[in-house]
């Protein structure tokens, strides 16, 4: 299945997007894409339904970030290695771990907005995994069970904030808008392989990453279990996986991102994204 929420930001409603493309309405099944609506046995209920019955939602709607009240909103660092080559820093022998704010999270065509202070503003397309069951000491084997899908994210990240301001990288990672998610939740059997996904993200049309799930360092099962460790992972949590190389920080010279650009990104079968850049205007 493709899950997505659409409607105005604070008031998504949840809807899926059939085989003809068609946005059809879940709020008669779900009240969101959330929390317990996330589990196994929710999504084979939704599975069940002939989509045909479901009413059809008008396609103009926007579409908001495609799983709703995030408690939390994890990421993978240096995660392949061409990546962390580009960045100056040796490949990680554990994963890497750092928080993005979930106030970050916005939808998948929504502005990004250049925080104040900011003047290395970057991008990161990556394929993230929404939590649906707890987890929580879970091995390697077990690690799917505990997953609801797949989305696309771009992990907007402003470097000086994250690299020279003291501290850890959530810095550089919370702005408001820097956690663009979908458009789609995108459910494993319908994705296949999470290990085989293509990655590409371009900036006013120009490509400047291309990429593949198969080169990261540390896969989707591992890093569920890794995570599960250290901490109970709950159902609506997210984990952003990495991206491959391609980020203006690793550009001779380097190269940010300013008001006025246009960056689209895309995963396969998990969709595409655009967003606008903006000035902050209090």
């Amino acid at each position: 299945m493709r899950l997505v929420r659409y409607g105005e930001s604070g008031s998504e409603k949840p809807g899926l997007i059939d085989d003809e493309n068609i946005l059809r309405d879940l709020s008669e099944e779900i009240d969101d894409l959330a929390g317990e609506a996330l589990s196994r046995a929710t999504l084979d209920k939704l599975r069940a339904i002939n989509p045909k019955a479901l009413a059809k939602a008008d396609p103009s709607h926007r579409i908001g970030p495609c799983v709703g009240r995030v408690g939390n909103f994890i990421a993978v660092g240096l995660n392949y290695a061409d990546h962390a080559k580009e960045s100056g820093m040796e490949i990680p022998s554990e994963p890497i771990l750092f928080n993005k704010a979930p106030s970050s999270i916005v939808g998948p065509h929504d502005d990004v907005i250049v925080p104040k202070g900011s003047d290395r503003l970057d991008w990161e397309v990556e394929i993230a995994i929404v939590i649906g069951e707890e987890a929580l000491y879970v091995s390697e084997d077990q690690a799917l069970d505990h997953v609801a899908g797949f989305c696309l994210c771009n992990d907007v990240s402003e470097r000086t904030f994250q690299a020279q301001r003291g501290g850890q990288w959530m810095k550089g990672k919370s702005a408001p808008t820097f956690g663009p998610l979908g458009p789609w939740l995108v459910t494993p059997d319908e994705l296949g392989d999470p290990q085989a996904v293509d990655l590409w993200l371009d900036v006013n049309g120009e490509r400047m990453q291309t990429g593949s799930t198969a080169t990261m360092i540390f896969g989707v099962k591992t890093l569920v279990s890794y995570i599960s460790q250290f901490m109970r992972l709950m159902p609506g949590d997210v984990i952003t996986t990495g991206t491959p190389p391609g980020v203006g920080m690793g550009m001779k010279p380097e190269r940010y991102l300013k008001p006025g650009d246009i960056i689209t990104l895309g995963g396969k079968g998990l969709g595409e994204q655009r967003q606008t850049v903006k000035a902050y205007e209090a």
